[in-house]
């Protein structure tokens, strides 16, 4: 029995390679990572108020059209600026954010404004039965089966006038 330094030497020089690609392949990965979470943390929306809407409909029949599929509903509007025009049922305060509620009282069909800082000023005089106009990114529709009801959330509202 004899002692090979060469096989022992090749072994461990293939076992270091092994070990700096995956160091490597490690190094890469994070930071794809590191990247990928900047930009999606330093991600900034433009204004709603400078968008223009994409879609323009009625509360109801916005309602109406989640009702009836909201999956299809939800890759129409999701992630669109809509601006949708019906009467107040509810107002609500959250913390520091108004929420503006335009219920279908057949179905109990619900849109959910929720409005930007900068915009909650204008949610401040609004009355229940107030006939207004949002403008807001839909964030889609969701059917709970709880409330056995669509309820719809928009984000960065504001009040057209």
């Amino acid at each position: 029995m004899y002692f090979n330094f060469y096989n022992m030497f090749t072994e461990h020089k293939k076992k270091t390679r092994w070990v700096k690609r995956i160091f490597i392949i490690g190094a890469l990965f994070l930071v794809i990572g590191v990247l990928v979470a900047w930009f999606i943390f330093t991600d900034t929306f433009d204004d709603t108020n400078k968008q223009k809407a994409n879609i323009e409909i009625n509360a109801l029949d916005l309602i109406k059209q989640f009702e009836t599929s909201d999956s299809s509903a939800n890759k129409k509007f999701t992630e669109k600026i809509i601006l949708v025009r019906g009467r107040v049922s509810e107002t609500e305060i959250v913390d520091s954010i108004i929420n503006i509620k335009m219920i279908d009282t057949t179905t109990n069909g619900t849109i959910l404004f929720a409005f930007q800082q900068q915009n909650i000023n204008d949610t401040k005089s609004l009355k229940v039965g107030d006939s207004i106009a949002i403008k807001g990114s839909c964030s889609g529709g969701v059917y709970s089966e709880i409330l056995e009801t669509e309820i719809i959330n928009f984000k960065r509202c504001l009040v057209i006038k």
